[in-house]
């Protein structure tokens, strides 16, 4: 596209008839002169000047382009492509670029916008492919102001958000631009990623403030009404002690997320056995199990079970994944957790689950578990000292491990979380 412009040929054939037209009329006026000077002798010398002076008329240069044959164009005479170097400079841009005219009307466009908006003709209106009314009205402002204007895109399939830059071409000197360049820059990431910190702020907020006004509310009572009042000053200072241990978890869950999160991107650079991993957290998660009537099963492989990984991130995945099989699976009565060897895509992986076998989990839950601060049900969560955000640390760890969580559950059957981990093993074998 950034060859032969699309007016070029009409611009040839009009400088070909030029000069096809000029040879004609040079021809007439030599052989019209030369019998005048073959009849009138006298009148040779003045034939021979008025020849010289058409050709001079007729073949001067004039200005620039003049040698072409190209007139310049005249003032307020719309130029209808734009030129090679225009192009070339807009197909360097790496974003998806378009270069209209005066009527909105696609002139050039350049790799990446092909890429990232499909196939438009050239000379059509963009409003054919761009149907957003306020993304049409400040192009149509900015082409009537000739001022820099920006607009946002928003589009659904696929789901993306799109900053437009619109910007006139400057011209030569003392014209009005004739080309205008509309710039995309995709902001989908960092739209996204700023909604999820206003969420996480609203979020954490709300979670803070719950208790806080508790414990607000129950030290007035007891500063009032109950200052005297020994049963309802033990009741009070028991709720209050549970308030703030609900903070502490949340800030303790916070602080470890800001962490894991921070060092997503590093590499792990420690190797860790999954068996022995498995073994500590049942020895630390007996005695709640016993405490909610549930027992935890776990046969140790006679194999060893290595992966690349942090031992202490890693017991806290599986102390997470089962805490909540306790708690969430209390009514199986029983929490199993295995290791195996399975291929996935011809490639061998390692996979450490845990099984509960409760109620079950709705599947339009399922793919929003990991999410801050999500919960299936918020009451029954918080009852059940959750912060929800529990499963999203465990789903940074394990993308830090190189591995991820795979979650089957089935109402009336229980959940099976899965965390899946490459087995370095492949490589020897």
């Amino acid at each position: 596209m950034t060859g032969r412009s699309e007016d070029e040929p009409g611009a040839d054939a009009t400088r070909a008839i030029g000069v096809d037209r000029a040879k004609r009329t040079s021809i007439a006026a030599a052989v019209a002169l030369g019998a005048l000077a073959w009849w009138v002798r006298e009148a040779a010398i003045g034939a021979l000047l008025v020849f010289v002076v058409l050709m001079l008329v007729m073949h001067w240069p004039r200005g620039r382009g003049g040698a072409s044959g190209r007139a310049p164009a005249a003032e307020g005479t719309q130029v209808v492509w734009p030129g090679r170097g225009m192009k070339a400079v807009v197909e360097a841009l790496q974003e998806p670029g378009f270069i209209i005219d005066r009527a909105m009307l696609l002139r050039y466009r350049n790799p990446a916008s092909l890429i990232a908006f499909g196939t438009m003709a050239l000379g059509d209106p963009i409003s054919l492919r761009f149907r957003s009314p306020e993304l049409l009205a400040t192009i149509e402002g900015a082409i009537a102001s000739l001022q820099p204007a920006r607009a946002m895109l928003e589009e659904r399939r696929p789901e993306r958000t799109w900053q437009a830059e619109i910007v006139a071409i400057p011209p030569h000197q003392g014209e009005r631009p004739h080309f205008f360049l509309i710039l995309f820059r995709d902001r989908t990431a960092e739209l996204r990623i700023e909604r999820m910190r206003t969420d996480f702020v609203a979020n954490a907020s709300h979670e803070l403030r719950t208790p806080l006004a508790s414990l607000t509310g129950f030290i007035e009572t007891l500063q009032g009404p109950a200052r005297n009042d020994a049963a309802a000053r033990d009741r009070f200072l028991r709720i209050m002690r549970e308030q703030a241990a609900r903070m502490s978890r949340l800030i303790d869950d916070l602080l470890s997320l800001s962490r894991i999160e921070m060092k997503r991107h590093m590499p792990v650079a420690t190797s860790a056995d999954l068996v022995a991993v498995l073994n500590k957290v049942r020895s630390q998660l007996t005695p709640l199990a016993a405490e909610l009537g549930v027992t935890i099963d776990f046969s140790p492989p006679a194999e060893a079970f290595v992966v690349a990984g942090d031992e202490d991130e890693l017991i806290q995945v599986f102390s997470n994944l089962v805490e909540n099989a306790c708690k969430y699976g209390e009514s199986g009565k029983r929490v199993e957790m295995e290791l195996s060897r399975n291929r996935e895509r011809g490639e061998r992986v390692i996979d450490a689950s845990v099984r509960d076998f409760g109620p079950g989990i709705p599947a339009e839950h399922v793919p929003r578990l990991t999410e801050r601060f999500y919960r299936v049900d918020v009451g029954s969560s918080r009852a059940k000292h959750g912060t929800g955000l529990g499963l999203s640390i465990v789903r940074n760890i394990l993308l830090r491990h190189r591995s991820r969580l795979l979650v089957v559950s089935r109402i009336g059957e229980g959940s099976v979380f899965t965390a899946r981990f490459p087995d370095p093993g492949q490589e020897s074998a």
